[in-house]
């Protein structure tokens, strides 16, 4: 018995940490999403001012319902999670008030015997009409322990009473925090509903500019392929000059190992024919040769896969990678070579981790790009309107390297996020947290 009520209770106390841990997580999460959404409206104010684009006014407001959605999920978690805690509260308040019951019953019929046998003589008189001295040993214990338990007894009722108190009070404020939610719940919803309504008269008069539209997404489609191969070209030539530098290195460590043998005939033969080595080694343009340094570089990029830190501070995805459905248009297909990351006017591209600048590229007048080795993984930040690092530059994680370009004609604030290992294009979301 004693085992089955100490299972029970560490059953009961883990579900009640469980519990407080899920809401404290689910606390955070809709903090994020509310911060999230407020970014979103300045960000959807700032585009409506400017009257520029109304194909970016739609992707805002579906990025914000896309949010609220997520906000209205994740209060209906809360809202269950607490309606379970409730439950297991009132059930913890019935058993506590069945005890109590049985406790005080039992603890009023001792203080009725104890009443009816208080004097000292009486006491004394059971004591001593015991047949022997060790009957009058038990009952003497006998009494002590009586009285012992019924002191006990009476301290039992006292924690009950007050673990009762507490879970009401509890319980209590668990009833206004549920009232809470659902006000929140619904008060989101008919929000939801203005939201879609608005989405659906900027959809109706995007449709009217259809022609124009899918002409702009085309003509943005071949400067897109242009500028993938542009950056494929400097990719395979940052991999070849990779490969010769570590093709150099390791002739370089032959020679020094020459050297310290003694042999100073193979020292002058490896010395004259280490640039004739470099030189005949045929080298690469698809994989990098990886030295030591790069490998341990490359290991700790992949090991955090899934938790880098975006390369903007603010924004969201408003163009996702691979083949893409138009958001209007479901038959127009849109190819992304990486993640488009609509963000706020003015702000900055940021490095996702530490590494070399391998290439600081001139996209066009206006769109520069910023392409940083991670070992065989190339990451790039395109569309800049000003870059702050160099080629051959070290950076850190979160490190500054650029400005991103708003669109004079659209009024948008979008950055390309391309990853690649080697020549291997990646989906950048699924290497990036879910913040």
């Amino acid at each position: 018995m004693p085992k089955y009520f100490l299972s029970l209770l560490f059953v009961c106390l883990t579900s009640t940490m469980w519990s407080q841990s899920q809401q404290e997580k689910l606390e955070q999460r809709k903090a994020q999403i509310q911060r999230e959404i407020r970014d979103n409206e300045k960000m959807l104010i700032s585009v409506k001012s400017k009257e520029k684009s109304a194909l970016n006014v739609f992707l805002i407001q579906k990025n914000k319902i896309r949010l609220k959605e997520n906000l209205i999920h994740t209060t209906e978690k809360q809202t269950r999670l607490l309606g379970d805690d409730m439950y297991r509260n009132q059930l913890k308040i019935n058993k506590l008030n069945r005890e109590l019951d049985v406790l005080k019953e039992d603890y009023a019929k001792k203080i009725v015997n104890s009443y009816k046998s208080r004097s000292e003589q009486s006491r004394a008189m059971f004591i001593l009409s015991s047949e022997n001295f060790l009957q009058a040993y038990k009952r003497a214990q006998y009494l002590k322990q009586y009285t012992s338990f019924r002191k006990s007894q009476g301290e039992e009722i006292n924690a009950k009473s007050t673990e009762l108190l507490s879970i009401n009070e509890k319980l209590k404020l668990q009833k206004v925090a549920k009232q809470k939610l659902l006000a929140e719940n619904q008060k989101e919803r008919a929000e939801l509903v203005k939201e879609k309504q608005e989405q659906e008269k900027v959809v109706n008069s995007l449709k009217k500019d259809k022609n124009r539209i899918v002409s702009d997404i085309r003509k943005k489609q071949r400067e897109s392929k242009t500028i993938d191969a542009q950056i494929n070209r400097l990719i395979r030539e940052a991999i070849a000059e990779a490969n010769r530098k570590a093709a150099l290195e390791r002739a370089k460590a032959a020679a020094a190992a020459a050297a310290a043998s003694g042999d100073k005939k193979s020292t002058t033969a490896t010395k004259k024919e280490v640039a004739e080595t470099v030189s005949r080694t045929p080298v690469s343009s698809s994989r990098i040769e990886l030295t030591p340094e790069d490998r341990v570089l490359a290991d700790n990029f992949k090991a955090n896969r899934g938790s880098l830190p975006w390369p903007v501070e603010k924004g969201f995805i408003s163009l996702g990678y691979g083949d893409q459905p138009h958001p209007v248009y479901n038959t127009l297909v849109v190819h992304n070579s990486g993640i488009e990351i609509t963000t706020n006017d003015g702000a900055n591209a940021r490095a996702v981790f530490g590494g070399e600048v391998s290439s600081v590229m001139v996209l066009s007048p206006v769109n520069k790009a910023v392409m940083i080795q991670h070992g065989d993984y190339f990451t790039i930040y395109q569309n800049l309107s000003s870059v702050s690092v160099s080629k051959g530059d070290k950076v850190s994680i979160k490190q500054n390297i650029g400005r991103i370009r708003t669109n004079g004609d659209t009024g948008k604030t979008v950055i390309k996020f391309l990853l690649l290992q080697n020549t291997t294009y990646n989906n950048p979301q699924s290497w990036l947290s879910n913040r």
